[in-house]
């Protein structure tokens, strides 16, 4: 399937990022990273049309039937203003907020997406998607993920009282890494993934998140793979226009 953004209306652009990991590893650095992150979106939501959030924007979530984890309010309010004015919001689920339902969806009529999807924007066509499981390798997430996408998995944790079930979920989550990953060279398995799309259906970009590395590689003799790395430190983001897509860096 192919969303298709054929031409943007004048001047605007799409603005791509993902892994802010909100809540790692504590109350303060993580207020300080969403106040940094609202501010980024700040900085560009005059000519946005859209805002694709790439996975792990929390670094736990999940979604009761009435309950939904406190916090991130900054964010949650900016996201609201977007949808007030227009703005499509785009979320795909991570390894670390995979338990993400139908609540941005009722609330910020946003569109959450569980795989990677193929956008036409403009004149280039570009796969996006947050990146855990996919190629030949990643298999502690490819394991983790078969047992939390359970069904029956997910209905025992539903039982749990949240102060319980956030408080051990928030405990698993909380080694989540705060620094790049080690570049694996030839067997970076989202490039291997990459290649092996691009021989089926080439694309003119790929931007997945979940590594946290900044990567900017080749993918065959026409297509590139962007990975968007983290905002612990690296505050990347990606803007595409009708024309080009451009890695760029935040600095507040």
């Amino acid at each position: 399937m192919i969303t298709t953004y054929q031409s943007l209306p004048k001047n605007k652009k799409i603005y791509v990022a993902s892994d802010f990991h909100l809540g790692s590893p504590d109350l303060k650095s993580s207020q300080a990273r969403e106040k940094k992150i609202v501010k980024w979106i700040n900085s560009v939501q005059e000519d946005a049309a859209a805002f694709i959030f790439a996975g792990d924007v929390f670094d736990f979530w999940f979604e009761y039937k009435e309950v939904v984890p406190k916090g991130f309010i900054r964010f949650l309010g900016k996201l609201a203003e977007l949808n007030e004015r227009g703005i499509d919001l785009l979320f795909f689920i991570g390894n670390h907020d995979l338990w993400m339902y139908d609540y941005f969806e009722q609330e910020l009529n946003a569109t959450v997406y569980r795989e990677p999807q193929s956008f036409q924007i403009g004149a280039n066509k570009i796969m996006i998607g947050h990146g855990d499981g996919l190629g030949p390798g990643d298999r502690k997430f490819k394991f983790f993920k078969s047992i939390f996408m359970n069904p029956i998995a997910q209905w025992g944790f539903r039982w749990l009282h949240p102060d319980v079930g956030i408080k051990l979920a928030k405990a698993w989550s909380g080694h989540s890494k705060n620094h790049e990953d080690p570049f694996l060279g030839e067997d970076e398995w989202l490039v291997l993934h990459c290649k092996e799309v691009e021989s089926k259906d080439p694309h003119d970009y790929y931007i997945f998140g979940h590594r946290h590395l900044l990567l900017d590689m080749p993918i065959g003799k026409n297509s590139i793979y962007y990975n968007l790395g983290e905002w612990f430190k690296n505050s990347r983001y990606i803007k595409i226009t009708d024309k080009e897509v451009i890695p760029l860096t935040y600095e507040s």
